[in-house]
């Protein structure tokens, strides 16, 4: 269990701007922030994006220099909470360009201003980084900072190559690769969680992998750790994932059960059965213990927080016996951290 209540009392360099707020970590980033230090929190999105306006948030597309220069001129920011980047496995597969203009040229614009300037960056990549490693002992804490990056997917080499600009020409920064999480989004079909209820709520078959595994982390979590980052000078590259080990397949479990859905619209399969586009990772676990040792504490609760909402085996949410699911029950301990509150609305 975290003990990161004790630990939230941190000065974040300001202005601060958020960047990929589209997302479901920039997303609860944003309105953490903006609750903290009203007025002084901007977020932008993409110019195209214009569902997701209101107070606070600017229009500008992550590879246009000269606008995100208008916006470091016109608000000042001396700090920089960096979510952006394209997710979408399949469309950045038939469309590396797209990939790549988002993903790296939008680094590349950002690094080319804030290394200009006396601002700090956090910034944040993903677990996909790496390709997954199959029949792992229990044992196995999953992979470390130092392992090598393969990944099997566009969207992960994009991800790796805007690591490495970011370690050759802002060393001072910090990288945070985090898993899946686990938040409200804007648009409610943006997340994890938001594709597989929806598809239960629709009455939908939904299947989902038993062998890719990954350690999902609360938004409200991830909160804290971007605060107490942001506040001080630590460097380099650190894993952010939480210390429970899911497959997409229990996930699923997770959500059909507690949001109190038709247990037989939940099918699994091994990733091999899915189709070549896109390509699929493994057991991409990671081991957050060196992030632990420099903040000085346990950052992250496991998803989900009650022991009782973990599946024991494949059937098991067909089980209904003790929970009473509902979409209402869902939303308080899925898309929220029942031991914290923040400011995502």
């Amino acid at each position: 269990m975290s003990d990161s209540s004790s630990h939230n009392d941190f000065a974040v360099p300001l202005p601060l701007l958020i960047t990929g707020i589209a997302g479901v970590a920039g997303y609860n980033a944003l309105a953490y922030f903006q609750e903290r230090y009203p007025g002084q929190v901007i977020g932008i999105r993409q110019e195209d994006n214009w569902p997701l306006t209101r107070l606070g948030i600017e229009a500008c597309n992550a590879e246009d220099r000269d606008a995100l220069l208008r916006l470091f001129d016109k608000y000042q920011f001396r700090s920089v909470l960096n979510c952006a980047g394209n997710c979408a496995l399949k469309a950045c597969e038939l469309d590396s360009r797209l990939a790549w203009r988002t993903n790296v040229e939008g680094m590349i614009t950002l690094l080319s201003i804030c290394c200009e300037r006396e601002v700090r960056l956090v910034h944040t990549s993903i677990d996909l980084v790496f390709a997954g490693r199959d029949h792992m002992s229990p044992s196995w804490l999953g992979y470390s900072e130092s392992d090598r990056t393969d990944p099997v997917t566009v969207y992960g080499t994009t991800m790796v190559a805007a690591e490495q600009l970011l370690l050759d020409s802002m060393p001072s920064a910090c990288t945070l690769r985090i898993s899946l999480p686990m938040g409200i989004s804007f648009n409610g079909h943006a997340g994890a969680i938001d594709w597989i209820q929806s598809r239960f709520a629709k009455n939908r078959p939904a299947t989902l992998y038993f062998d890719e595994v990954r350690t999902p982390t609360y938004t409200d979590c991830l909160n804290e750790v971007y605060g107490t980052l942001l506040a001080n000078d630590v460097a380099g590259l650190y894993h952010a994932g939480g210390p429970r080990r899911l497959s997409l397949y229990q996930i699923a479990q997770v959500i059909n059960r507690v949001g109190g859905y038709d247990p037989a619209l939940l099918q699994g399969c091994p990733r091999r059965e899915a189709g070549p586009i896109p390509p699929r990772a493994g057991n991409v676990t990671m081991d957050s213990t060196q992030l632990a040792k420099t903040i000085g504490y346990q950052p992250f609760d496991p998803w989900p927080l009650d022991e009782e909402m973990v599946p024991t085996h494949d059937e098991w949410h067909y089980e209904r016996n003790g929970l009473r699911g509902s979409p209402d029950l869902l939303a308080e301990v899925l898309y929220r951290n029942p031991r914290r509150a923040s400011g995502a609305a």
